[in-house]
């Protein structure tokens, strides 16, 4: 039997005296939401800040029993509770396969995790590298977690992974997330990087506050914007300096 993904598509459920008007329900982009389709190998969500693109992912992963600030299902902890319940109106279509594997990664929270891995089990941290994320640095205790932890088979669901990552780190994890892949694993990444964003096996979402459509990889603004900046740094600097 094909791979066809441990997540397939999600939606809002339809509710007969519809929806609340606070947040993130007053975002159209998150009203309007009709399913949308997961790729078996790597989907992603691009956009500008204040899409609710990490509300959005962050509400799949805590309907798919991960802890609201990141880790794994059997992380059970709370520093600061301020997720949406976005999740309670999301209907989640999944595969076939049992997910043997899964993690959430949130950058901004991963601090936290950090330092719930270090109060738990010894044996917890060897799947981390055997080295305490707190005394790495940002980037390097990131890449522990990625190429330590994640072993396949199973559902990752990224948020800005780029964040303490260098560009050749950067190439690095899409070598590294195609071998992943390849052992049966899924993923779904919001990222602001032209460089992960290029992994061919995919689909892309641009994600504005109006509405999620599905877009090619140099259709993408983030593509777009590196690409003329880079190709005409001077006149690009002129106009934003001036």
């Amino acid at each position: 039997m094909d791979f066809k993904g441990y997540v397939l598509s999600l939606s809002l459920k339809e509710l007969k005296d519809g929806y609340p008007d606070s947040y993130p329900f007053n975002t159209p982009s998150i009203r309007s939401l009709n399913n949308l389709s997961f790729h078996p190998s790597v989907t992603y969500i691009t956009g500008d800040n204040g899409a609710g693109k990490s509300t959005l992912i962050e509400a799949l992963a805590v309907y798919l029993g991960f802890n609201p600030e990141g880790g794994s299902k059997n992380f059970n902890f709370n520093t600061r509770e301020s997720h949406s319940d976005l999740h309670n109106y999301l209907s989640v279509s999944k595969g076939l396969t049992k997910i043997q594997d899964g993690y959430f990664l949130r950058s901004e929270s991963f601090f936290n995790v950090a330092t719930e891995i270090d109060s738990m089990d010894r044996r917890l941290l060897d799947s981390y590298g055997g080295v305490s994320l707190h005394e790495q640095s940002h980037g390097e205790s990131f890449w522990a977690l990625f190429f330590n932890r994640f072993g396949g088979n199973g559902l990752y669901i990224l948020d800005e992974p780029e964040s303490a990552l260098s560009a050749t780190r950067q190439m690095a994890m899409l070598s590294h997330i195609n071998n992943l892949v390849n052992r049966r694993s899924q993923f779904i990444i919001i990222t602001h990087s032209p460089i992960l964003l290029a992994y061919p096996n995919s689909i892309i979402y641009e994600m504005s506050a109006e509405k999620i459509v599905k877009v090619s990889y140099k259709e993408t603004e983030i593509y777009k914007i590196y690409k003329g900046f880079l190709d005409d740094t001077d006149n690009m600097l002129s106009i934003i300096l001036d």
